[in-house]
């Protein structure tokens, strides 16, 4: 795989070179055991796979680049670079403006960029609205548009999906920035709607089936639906696509669903009304999440899950770890305050919480930590010997390190 020039602040010298040696001893990732780093008093059971993807590295680096080659130039995000709050907050530091938030909120109006500014188009991709704006005011986009690959072969596939005249059902969420694209990019070519989770893909399936109104449909699905959407006539051909840092899990059991919907409206000849697509998950999220369920098959006191707050992919590996584990999703080692408090994130109602006596007593204490595709592994170290530093006698790092040279 291609070898990113990001800083080397985002680097790591620790988990960094626990990676590098799983690699050389698994290339073929077969293995999705965590590893274990034995300190003496505490245990850290480390993901096989976690932090940075293609797409991030290649976002990150892109980035850095537009700053170098224009230093005499306005340089503008079109929204956050990645779910990651370090990241975006170092790029802005460097002179980078973002031109709206997450969730579309703008912050410079259209009419203050000018056509020798620089617009970055983040990891996410971004609508064919706001790539007609752009070059409506004379923004060459294409340079830096940092669009993820994976996420683009979703677009291809959701293309592909149009052209054999089916509905595309995008398993989403709706107002995140990779859904809202990858939506524009599919309706575009066909009708496309969006389902949340199974519970929304199941009342699609009553709206297939007929059971639930036309009427009915538009108020449920209310801003999820393409222009001319008529649940009548357009679910007679459909196929299943994804936001790519979804649940694996969950979008194959959404694509089930409508499969056997479908079989059961055309028994004689389904596979002519269902696209049985592939998973459109990345490569990222798949290892990620298949590590993640690696680390359940430990034993541990609790589990700490580094990354972005309004990261899907990490809000998705804490609701994996949440399955067995005490979790704590924080942003960065400053959320440990001591031994006694920590901050963190309640993805489910979007609030910060402060947890006092969250490290148990027993030694040793076993800790599960892993992070989000768009965590730098710098991130994950200091969190690591945030931890550290409340036990005494541990084995230091580079002894333990000693036992992950490779010949």
């Amino acid at each position: 795989m291609k070898k990113f020039d990001i800083p080397e602040y985002y680097k790591s010298s620790i988990t960094g070179r626990i990676k590098e040696a799983r690699r050389i001893l698994d290339p073929r990732k077969k293995d999705f055991t965590p590893t274990e780093l034995d300190f003496g008093p505490v245990k850290f059971y480390i993901a096989r796979h976690f932090g940075f993807c293609y797409g991030v590295e290649n976002a990150i680096e892109k980035s850095y680049k537009a700053l170098e080659d224009n230093p005499d130039k306005k340089v503008y995000l079109l929204s956050q670079m990645i779910h990651n709050q370090e990241v975006n907050r170092d790029l802005q530091s460097k002179g980078i403006e973002f031109i709206m938030d997450t969730d579309g909120t703008q912050f410079i109006p259209w009419e203050n960029l000018k056509p020798e500014d620089i617009v970055i188009i983040p990891a996410f991709g971004t609508t064919l609205e706001i790539e007609q704006k752009l070059e409506n005011i004379g923004i060459e986009i294409q340079k830096y548009n940092t669009t993820c690959p994976f996420v683009e072969k979703v677009w291809k596939r959701s293309a592909k999906l149009g052209e054999e005249q089916h509905t595309i059902i995008i398993h989403g969420k709706h107002n995140h920035e990779e859904t809202r694209a990858t939506f524009s990019h599919s309706a575009e070519k066909a009708p496309a709607v969006i389902v949340k989770n199974l519970k929304e893909a199941e009342l699609l399936g009553e709206v297939i089936k007929g059971k639930i109104s036309k009427n009915e449909f538009y108020e449920l699905f209310k801003g999820k639906y393409s222009d001319g959407f008529d649940p009548e006539i357009h679910f007679n051909k459909v196929g299943v696509v994804n936001q790519t840092t979804m649940l694996a899990t969950e979008t194959q059991e959404i694509a089930d669903y409508i499969k056997n919907v479908i079989i059961e409206l055309y028994p004689e000849d389904h596979k002519e009304h269902f696209a049985d697509t592939r998973d459109t998950l990345c490569y990222a999220t798949n290892d990620n999440q298949d590590a993640t369920y690696g680390l359940l098959e430990q034993e541990a006191d609790l589990a700490l899950i580094v990354g972005g707050y309004n990261s899907s992919n990490t809000s998705h590996i804490v609701e994996l770890c949440e399955r067995k584990f005490p979790s704590y999703f924080i942003n960065s080692a400053n959320e440990i305050i001591s031994r006694q408090e920590i901050n963190h994130f309640d993805y489910k109602n979007k609030k910060e919480l402060r947890t006092q006596a969250w490290l148990p007593e027993n030694e040793p204490l076993k800790i599960v930590l892993t992070s989000g595709a768009s965590c730098p592994d710098t991130l994950v170290d200091e969190v690591m010997l945030k931890v550290l530093s409340f036990f005494e006698n541990t084995m230091t790092v580079e002894a333990l390190l000693a036992k992950f040279e490779v010949e």
